[in-house]
């Protein structure tokens, strides 16, 4: 039986670290785009048909058995405090499985943070909870995109999110 060398795992000290991570850097800048403004807003329209889907099934059938069964109406805070939890579930659920929602699956986008990971899920909710200003607003922190040097929206500026572009 062949013994194990304690010393193989060890790093070489008269190697340096510095250039491989230099390398790598470029390795994944060169694999990774960033996604264009057009097609993350077709990808954005998409998503607003699909979610019209998702709010019908868990939000108006529920509001709907509510009022018409029971005869309640909720409070316009509860119903828009519903709104806010299902969909950052939804977003959140599918930013944690694969950093894709369908909508961003069919034009092959990702959310991902800086360093390339999928996010976690206190960064989805920021990122989530900061996209409603942007969208209420207007659409000013959409288009924030517009004078952004890398043309991200507000709320990936501010989360420290991006959506890249797979190959």
């Amino acid at each position: 039986m062949k013994k194990k060398d304690p010393r193989r795992n060890t790093p070489d000290p008269s190697r340096n670290a510095e250039p491989r991570s230099a390398i790598h850097a470029q390795a994944v800048a060169q694999v990774v785009e960033l996604a264009g403004l057009r097609r993350r807003l077709a990808s954005l329209l998409y998503e607003a048909l699909l979610l019209l889907g998702v709010l019908a099934l868990v939000f108006l059938v529920p509001y709907l058995v509510l009022g018409v069964g029971f005869g309640i109406t909720p409070a316009g805070w509860v119903a828009w405090l519903h709104i806010y939890v299902v969909l950052g579930a939804y977003f959140i659920w599918y930013w944690r499985r694969r950093g894709q929602t369908l909508a961003m699956q069919t034009w092959k986008l990702r959310l991902v943070t800086a360093d390339g990971h999928v996010p976690s899920v206190a960064t989805g909710w920021l990122r989530y909870t900061l996209a409603w200003p942007s969208l209420l607003c207007f659409g000013l922190g959409f288009a924030w995109a517009l004078v952004d040097r890398d043309r991200q929206f507000l709320h990936d500026r501010l989360a420290g999110t991006r959506i890249v572009l797979l190959p």
